[in-house]
């Protein structure tokens, strides 16, 4: 697919501290749905930020659309969408009016017809006249999407768009988030829920101290990055671990019926074999053996202190 956003060595330099964001570079196609992870001020939202329009960069180029966001600011502006994080909504305002208005500040002619597709699409459509005052949080932030996607955008920045929600309601946003991307929108998003990127995104970008890490689709984030656990269940309570297999890390469960071993999925020979042929030299019965997927967070967290550590 052809590529929607373009980030050509991005830069941001604020006066009064370090670069926010520092020689930057990306691509997202069109239809992709890219989460954009990093710890609070690692220069996600700078970029977002710059992307529409909001802030003006120091260096380098993007493009959205083929558009340049300086010199064709207009074009570019109106493929873009935006979901902040703060709930900033007219509390005596209804729902219906709140997408009209935002459609009318983009130059879109007015059409009641599709604002209603919209809300229906959002599950909307029955508090059309009711004032945002009157709806709770995980419907307000349906709002934002709805005045977010007033003008019909091909391109959609969520920043955060679970803060503050319950599980059942950050469920039903990620409900959301998949339909939009059936219906053709590029999404990104930003949020420190890791399960959310892991859930809905193609791809994971990892910024931080303004630089980007990787930008990596998820599955093989997680197959180069991630490490695996081996658990072996032992047939009968062992009371301590044999020297020969806890100076290879194996560790011993506190009950006796468990060991345990990392390993690294990136390595050409992870150690099972000779794991398991050395229990067996020993004498040692398996019940059953059983690896578990290190998670996005364990991920996330090694590459960010691994470049913390380098910056040091």
């Amino acid at each position: 697919m052809a590529a929607i956003i373009e980030v050509d060595h991005l830069s941001k330099q604020y006066a009064d501290g370090p670069k926010a964001l520092d020689d930057v570079s990306l691509s997202i196609d069109e239809g992709e749905i890219v989460a954009l992870l990093g710890p609070n001020g690692a220069g996600k939202t700078t970029m977002i930020s710059i992307v529409c329009g909001l802030v003006v960069p120091t260096g380098g180029t993007v493009r959205v659309g083929g558009h340049d966001i300086r010199s064709d600011w207009r074009a570019a502006r109106k493929l873009i969408g935006l979901v902040p994080q703060e709930i900033t909504l007219e509390p005596f305002e209804t729902v219906m009016n709140c997408a009209r208005f935002t459609r009318g500040l983009y130059g879109a002619p007015p059409d009641d017809a599709y604002l209603e597709k919209v809300l229906r699409s959002l599950s909307l459509w029955d508090k059309r006249d009711a004032q945002t005052r009157a709806l709770s949080g995980g419907m307000k932030r349906r709002v934002l999407i709805a005045k977010a996607l007033s003008h019909n955008p091909q391109v959609l920045f969520l920043d955060e768009p679970t803060a503050g929600v319950d599980v059942a309601l950050r469920r039903e946003m990620w409900q959301v988030v998949d339909q939009l991307r059936r219906d053709g929108v590029t999404i990104i998003l930003t949020t420190h829920y890791l399960e959310e990127a892991e859930e809905m995104a193609d791809r994971i970008g990892v910024i931080n101290r303004g630089k980007l890490l990787l930008m990596k689709p998820t599955a093989e984030l997680m197959g180069e990055f991630g490490k695996k656990h081996l658990t072996v269940e032992l047939s009968e309570r062992m009371a301590i671990c044999p020297p020969e297999l806890s100076e290879r890390g194996i560790t011993l469960s506190e009950d006796g019926l468990r060991l345990g071993y990392d390993y690294d999925t990136r390595s050409d020979r992870t150690g099972i074999a000779h794991l398991l042929a050395e229990l067996a030299r020993l004498g040692i019965a398996v019940r059953d053996v059983s690896t578990k997927q290190s998670s996005l967070e364990e991920v996330f967290m090694s590459l960010v202190s691994n470049e913390e550590e380098g910056a040091a």
